[in-house]
């Protein structure tokens, strides 16, 4: 199958198992929304709604919110991370709501990505969820998501590479719904530690999966006595391994004697051999704190 039909079969099997795809942050108008997806930048959207009641209560139009200071609003979002930072972007992002725009939230990206304290992944998220617009902000969800599942290049290393990568591959009309989709996905099946593989609906459309599915099971004829490390290659032991790039450029452990890479843990049998995966902001691939979970054990 090409991008194009994986991407069509991805959609539809989210769709179909997903009742819900829309955002998790709690709000009842353009406003809201707005501040909220200031507030979950390099925060939870479970943290968000916690503290936006009584934001809202307190301040709850553009209004009301341009007249406070960020002294004022400080507390309210004391537990969200960068408050200081957040606080300030509020009360001038409110101001220049009532300045520039009546009050109103605009529902144009270019006018949204005026606002202080938002880009063009939280103009994208308003646009979409408040206004119905295609869109497909990236997060870390959508990005680890996408190329988990092939959907975009390899090298696609920031999110507007991943975001004109899915452009090309989704369904016309269907970025906006694919988003929330690869969000919820990426949030409760597909994470980023321990993603539930045997669960998930896309396992053979997802060359993750095969890739881990390819590695070679865990052996119980080793002797850990006679080293740590097992090359699998040339049949002998050694106590450490010597780190090295793969032809995908995947970190993986090599043989210290014979450079080979078909290593074992001698103690628990398991291979050490890594697959590729990617998490936002870094692309590196194959982190020990990113293994799947077959090969760390657990």
């Amino acid at each position: 199958m090409g991008r194009r039909a994986v991407a069509k079969a991805v959609v539809d099997r989210l769709a179909a198992v997903i009742e819900a795809p829309v955002t998790e942050l709690t709000h009842r108008d353009p406003f809201e929304l707005l501040i909220a997806v200031i507030l979950s930048a390099q925060c939870t959207d479970a943290r968000v709604n916690l503290v936006t009641p009584a934001l809202f209560e307190a301040y709850p139009n553009a209004r009301s919110m341009a007249r406070a200071e960020p002294e004022d609003l400080l507390p309210f979002i004391a537990s969200i991370t960068f408050p200081n930072n957040k606080s300030r972007h509020l009360a001038r992002t409110a101001r220049k709501l009532v300045g520039e725009f009546g009050g109103d939230v605009p529902a144009s990206l270019e006018a949204l990505q005026r606002l202080p304290g938002v880009g063009r992944k939280t103009a994208q998220v308003v646009a979409g969820s408040a206004f119905g617009l295609q869109a497909m902000p990236v997060d870390t969800h959508v990005f680890r998501v996408s190329h988990r599942l092939g959907l975009v290049r390899r090298e696609s290393s920031t999110p507007g590479a991943v975001e004109a990568d899915l452009r090309r591959v989704l369904p016309e009309g269907k970025l906006s719904e694919a988003h929330h989709l690869f969000i919820l996905h990426g949030r409760y099946t597909c994470t980023a530690r321990q993603p539930d593989c045997s669960s998930c609906v896309l396992a053979d459309l997802c060359p993750q999966w095969r890739a881990v599915r390819e590695l070679p099971g865990p052996r119980s004829d080793l002797d850990p006595s006679r080293g740590r490390i097992y090359c699998a290659t040339r049949g002998h032991y050694a106590d450490h391994s010597v780190p090295r790039m793969d032809r995908s450029r995947v970190r993986q452990e090599s043989c210290p004697r014979c450079g080979s890479m078909n290593l074992f843990d001698s103690r628990t049998g398991r291979t050490l051999r890594r697959v590729p995966d990617v998490r936002i902001g870094d692309m590196a691939y194959g982190r020990p704190d990113d293994r799947h979970p077959s090969i760390q054990g657990t």
